[in-house]
């Protein structure tokens, strides 16, 4: 029998954790032995409102289980609200190890009708927030040249979902973000991954189906027998896969991970070996156009990890030329 996975002397901060899929990782990590940091602002699935209801529930049944949780209300959204959350780590726990950046709320709207306040408020708690409770975060784990990051993705960034520009752009800045963070922390022992979940949550109860006016996409939805998925959409199906990018067994950094109805798979993003172009000047759109067959080509690829690794792809398609 595998080793169990445990986080005895770890502590962890978890935000958004007053229901769903952040109430389901707190809970979990706890059990595993955690001293775990149960954030919530506990506002609505669309970012109204706020309560401590929420966060407290969740610690009440976390210490209920015999397990030790304090509960954080600030929102993310702020500066001063990210150091705090961090710092109620450090108050209660002398340390922190592993962040979950969970929280987040939808505003749906089409592209060409979102508002201001529909796209500035969803970039202020997916992607700011993120800012504010990692910079202080990241310094605490440096001091320990220990940490863990997770920050919550979504398929919406990566493959598209109609109607949410806002949240697929926020999505897509927490990705380059939590690149950034892997490369930066590795040397100080800190790892960065970014989850792409799959779940049915409150957000899901407050999605307008106004995207179903795009035919192409409504299509896509249509084909879908979503009642196959049936229990695996639930929350607890994300869990593993968190469990496991924070623990100490996980070496893994800088990557994308999924989980859909119970699949775990790495996510890739790659860039084919495409046309290069002759030496001696400058191609014509009309050269490129001749070409565009080997620049959609992907039986070949390679994954780069970092601006200055393409580079390195790039050079050694030259020299192979040579």
């Amino acid at each position: 029998m595998a080793e169990p996975i445990r986080f005895d002397g770890r502590v962890a901060l978890v935000t958004g954790a007053g229901g769903g899929l952040g109430r389901d990782y707190a809970r979990e990590l706890a059990r595993r032995g955690a001293k775990v940091v149960v954030n919530d602002l506990g506002g609505t699935a669309t970012g109204t409102g706020e309560s401590r209801t929420a966060a407290q529930g969740v610690v009440d049944e976390i210490t209920q289980a015999g397990g030790v949780a304090v509960a954080s209300y600030e929102s993310v959204a702020s500066r001063a609200g990210g150091a705090a959350i961090v710092q109620a780590a450090l108050d209660h726990f002398g340390r922190l190890d592993i962040v979950i950046n969970n929280a987040g709320f939808l505003r749906n709207n089409r592209f060409e009708d979102m508002t201001d306040d529909e796209i500035d408020s969803v970039l202020e708690v997916h992607l700011k927030g993120a800012f504010y409770v990692s910079q202080p975060a990241y310094r605490a784990m440096k001091a320990n040249a220990y940490g863990r990051f997770i920050f919550t993705g979504s398929a919406s960034a990566l493959y598209g979902h109609a109607w949410q520009a806002n949240y697929a752009a926020a999505k897509g800045g927490l990705m380059g973000l939590s690149h950034i963070v892997a490369l930066e922390g590795a040397r100080h022992g800190i790892l960065s991954n970014f989850l792409m979940p799959t779940a049915h949550t409150r957000m899901n109860e407050v999605m307008s189906t106004g995207f179903m006016e795009v035919p192409s996409f409504a299509a896509a939805v249509q084909r879908i027998p979503f009642a196959e998925f049936n229990e695996t959409l639930a929350p607890a199906y994300n869990t593993p896969l968190v469990m496991y990018l924070a623990s100490e067994r996980c070496v893994s950094t800088h990557n994308l991970y999924s989980q859909l109805g119970g699949r775990y798979a790495r996510v890739f993003i790659g860039v084919a070996d495409g046309w290069l172009a002759p030496v001696g000047g400058v191609p014509s759109v009309e050269d490129l156009a001749a070409h565009w067959g080997a620049v959609e080509d992907r039986s070949v690829y390679h994954l780069p990890q970092s601006v200055y690794e393409e580079f390195e792809v790039v050079l050694g398609k030259m020299r192979q030329k040579v």
